[in-house]
Order: C-alpha cells, then structure tokens, then sequence
C-alpha cells in the first residue's frame, strides 16, 4: 500500500467522540479549502457506522453549504431518521466553528435479488497503455517555473491516493473548447486490505465517492476554452450526488465516464459513470458545481 493510500485511508478512519458524533481530520494541505471529495466521503463513513453490516449505501445526497478550513477538525453528527425493514436512511451534518459546512442524506438497503439492465460501457483504449495523470501534472509545473509563471494553481502531487489516467489529455495551459466530455480510468494507488478474505465493501464505497470529486466539474468547462487553472474563475462544488448499484473494487481500474449536459447562470451540471474492467456499471454520480468567470 502507497503511503499516499495509508493517509488517505487514515482520513477515512474517524474518531468516535459520542453517540453518533465524530471528528474528522484533513491531511496537511497548501489548498485553501477541504476537498469536496473528503467531506463527501468522511460523511458516508460517520453514517456507515451506525448502519448494521448487512445494509449496504446505495445513494448518496449532499449539498456543500461553507469552505472547509483544512487547518480546523470537522465534526460529524449523524441523525438515525429511519430504520425499516429494507432501507435505512441517515442524516449528517458536517460543522466547523459551530456552523454547517455541509449536509448530506444516505439511504441504506439491505441487499436483494430483482429486475436489471444497464446501459453499454463506451470503447475506449485500457489504462496500461495510457500515462498517469499526475506526471503530466509534474511536467506542467516544473515547466511553469522553469518559465517563472506563477504555479500556485498547479497543486497536484505525485504521490496520489487515486490513480487518474485520462484517455483524451486536456491542454490545461492553451485549452480549446471541445466537446463535455472525458473518459477517464481510476483506481485507488495500492491494494485495500480484506477483513477475513472478504472486501470491506463500505471502505471501497468511501473510496469511490472521495474519488467521484476528481474531474467532474472540470467536465462542464471543456465547451468554454477554460479549466480550473483559470485565476479569473471562482469554482465550487454545489451539490454532490452518487448511487451504488453493484459490487466492485476500488483497488482495481474503474472507467469513469463523465458528460456534461447543460451549463447556466454561473452554474454547471456534470454526470458520470463508473464501468468495471469488464463492463459492468457499478456507480453513478451527479454534481451541480459554481462556474463564476470574473471579467476583471
């Protein structure tokens, strides 16, 4: 296991302070701001911790209320609202300072046999043949400081939890209006360890939905010629939505497929996939992010 997994998996690991109470820590960071994705994916963690084993999440349904501060523990409070015969529905609330950073709802179900189809995974080239998002990352910074260009935007490590491997690379520093769309292939950067043979099937859903943050909203800025390194943008995630529908590893490659329908009003919607090596769609997921372009 990469050291960069191990933190990650300590980010997950809460501490129970009371009932239904837990803090959560954020890695040392230069970011501003908490990822969404940490939040998102901590929230599902508190929540999973008062759901007996055999229910497992299926959907997920968060708003982003306040800028984490990674410098400041979060605290989680879960509200039991329902427990039935077949679905468990959960309430959590993530604080800092007293206030709300952030909401969520997840519904748990105890699993069952029933009526399926599936939309066809898209073709595209495997992973192994295409090159770690984070290398290019690295050539792009040290490239950007050879040049004495302000990096600061440019924050992305080597040493990741996730493993992002995209099949059609953006041009972040002379990006071109193209079509919202990406296909990009993932996996956590190590192996997750198996309690008494068996995957931890609630860690790995925790792993995917941290990693459902990455490339999303990026997704509905392709059709305007700008990204994320743009100063003159003020991004942030609005609302974050993820749905399980079946078993999987997020230890083993994962194609995310992501589009963008519609954008308005300083706001972007984006969608996204996740396929199996061997085609099955196993997660679904929707996020509604601020794309405010200042002119000055």
């Amino acid at each position: 296991m990469t050291e960069a997994l191990t933190q990650l998996l300590n980010t997950l690991g809460l501490e129970k302070i009371d009932t239904n109470i837990y803090r959560g820590q954020t890695p040392k960071t230069r970011n501003k701001r908490v990822f969404g994705g940490q939040v998102f994916a901590q929230a599902m963690r508190a929540a999973q911790d008062t759901v007996s084993g055999e229910r497992m999440v299926h959907s997920q349904h968060a708003y982003f209320l306040r800028p984490g501060d990674p410098r400041v523990p979060i605290l989680y409070e879960v509200d039991g609202i329902r427990d039935g015969r077949s679905f468990t529905t959960r309430r959590v609330v993530a604080s800092q300072r007293g206030k709300a950073i952030f909401n969520t709802e997840l519904s748990f179900q105890v699993m069952e046999s029933g009526l399926s189809h599936q939309v066809d995974m898209p073709a595209c080239v495997g992973p192994e043949e295409l090159e770690d998002d984070s290398i290019r990352w690295a050539r792009l910074k040290e490239a950007m400081e050879e040049k004495s260009q302000d990096s600061s935007n440019v924050n992305y490590h080597s040493d990741r939890p996730i493993d992002i491997r995209s099949v059609n690379p953006l041009d972040l520093v002379n990006p071109s209006a193209r079509e919202p769309e990406q296909l990009v292939w993932l996996k956590a950067n190590g192996t997750v360890e198996d309690i008494n043979g068996q995957a931890d099937r609630p860690l790995h859903h925790a792993i995917l939905a941290y990693a459902s943050d990455f490339n999303l909203m990026g997704t509905a800025l392709l059709p305007h010629a700008t990204n994320l390194m743009n100063p003159k943008l003020q991004p942030a995630s609005l609302d974050h939505c993820i749905w399980f529908h079946d078993d999987f590893r997020a230890d083993e490659w994962l194609l995310y497929a992501m589009d963008s329908p519609r954008s308005s009003h300083a706001r972007g919607l984006s969608r996204g996939s996740f396929f199996t090596r061997d085609g099955r769609l196993v997660a679904s997921t929707i996020q509604e992010g601020l794309m405010r372009l200042h002119k000055d």
